[in-house]
């Protein structure tokens, strides 16, 4: 069986536009990622990873927001155990955050992070843009399928 021109070019063509997609979400992969260390870090500096601070922001999230009674309880459950909660969100954004900036494990990462992102995303409804967490959430699902 012979190749023509025409089914060369196709397929060309088309690792062309494979090219172009793999580099578009490889930036999505980088940004998702780079956004987990940066916020990692910047609730380090908040003190966020303490069970007081980490107590305090959820208790805020309870208080403020206009999520829904079933989620609000299942947030009390997680600031009367901040000593356990507070590292492990840590843990969770830092090791979310490295594994997409270095594409090590990226659509399980991508998944947990799109999980990730819309608990926080729910935990924030009334309290804060609806477009500020919502994009990173359907960016990182993207990611994942």
């Amino acid at each position: 069986m012979s190749t023509t021109p025409a089914q060369l070019q196709g397929a060309s063509g088309n690792f062309a536009f494979r090219a172009d997609a793999a580099r578009g979400l490889a930036l999505v992969r980088l940004t998702i990622g780079a956004m987990f260390v940066w916020v990692f870090f910047e609730n380090l500096g908040k003190g966020l990873y303490t069970p007081a601070g980490y107590a305090g922001l959820i208790r805020h999230y309870i208080e403020a927001s206009h999520s829904p009674a079933a989620w609000k309880a299942v947030m009390g459950l997680a600031a009367n155990h901040a000593a356990m909660a507070a590292p492990m969100q840590g843990f969770t954004e830092i090791s979310l955050g490295i594994l997409l900036v270095i594409g090590l494990l990226t659509r399980p990462a991508a998944f947990m992070a799109f999980l990730f992102l819309g608990s926080l995303w729910i935990s924030e409804w009334g309290t804060s843009w609806i477009w500020e967490l919502l994009v990173p959430v359907i960016a990182s699902l993207g990611l994942a399928v």
